[in-house]
């Protein structure tokens, strides 16, 4: 493991630790204060009315956010279309921008839907960790991404501007650990609150539930 990924690791401690504990299903009726909290301030929304907004704040070098991936993507097939889901890529230190600028630049080829459960493969299973745009140009290219518009994308002004933003939200939504689900920008969660990955999905169905019948 490269030196560069060691301090990866290391910067895990501000993430959610939940790997070593066991897996439990969250009660019914989840506890504001156990299995989630409740933001001081609602943020803003951009679904628009009716919607219910749930936004995943995560990271691709995070092995929390690449376990709960799957779970979370069978969970938003069984949504109902009043849920729309947007994710927002954190980075905790400047040497991983790269990851951020990698997801804003497959999201702008249309490609992201697609791509993401491959570049979380990339990164845990063939310890290919992605932190420069030419190994990121590389790897895209095998999976038939053109290399020139991916790095055109990447490079654009569109893409720091979205950095930019990612940066405002993290700190409006104090983020300190991935991954982490705001709903309605008023709750969070996540597997470091739940310490379960099909718990969170529990509290993730509570709150839709509760949102969507306006009692929260």
């Amino acid at each position: 493991m490269n030196k560069l990924f060691r301090t990866l690791l290391a910067s895990l401690a501000v993430s959610a630790v939940f790997a070593s504990a066991p897996s439990f299903a969250s009660p019914a009726a989840p506890e504001n204060g156990k299995d989630y909290k409740t933001l001081g301030t609602q943020q803003s929304l951009d679904a628009g009315a009716g919607k219910i907004e749930i936004t995943e704040f995560f990271w691709y070098g995070c092995p929390h956010c690449n376990e709960f991936e799957p779970y979370l993507e069978t969970w938003l097939k069984k949504q109902g279309p009043d849920v729309v889901f947007k994710r927002v890529p954190v980075s905790f230190q400047p040497q991983f921008v790269p990851h951020q600028k990698l997801y804003h630049a497959v999201v702008e080829l249309g490609l992201e839907p697609q791509l993401t459960p491959k570049i979380f493969n990339e990164i845990h299973v063939n310890k290919d960790y992605l932190l420069t745009p030419d190994t990121q140009a590389a790897f895209l290219a095998k999976n038939g991404v053109d290399k020139q518009k991916f790095l055109a994308a990447y490079n654009s002004f569109a893409n720091d501007s979205m950095i930019k933003r990612d940066d405002q939200l993290i700190e409006a939504y104090q983020i300190d650990g991935v991954p982490t689900l705001a709903v309605q920008g008023k709750y969070e969660t996540g597997p470091g609150i739940t310490n379960s990955l099909d718990g969170t999905l529990k509290v993730l169905d509570y709150l839709v539930a509760q949102v969507r019948a306006k009692k929260m």
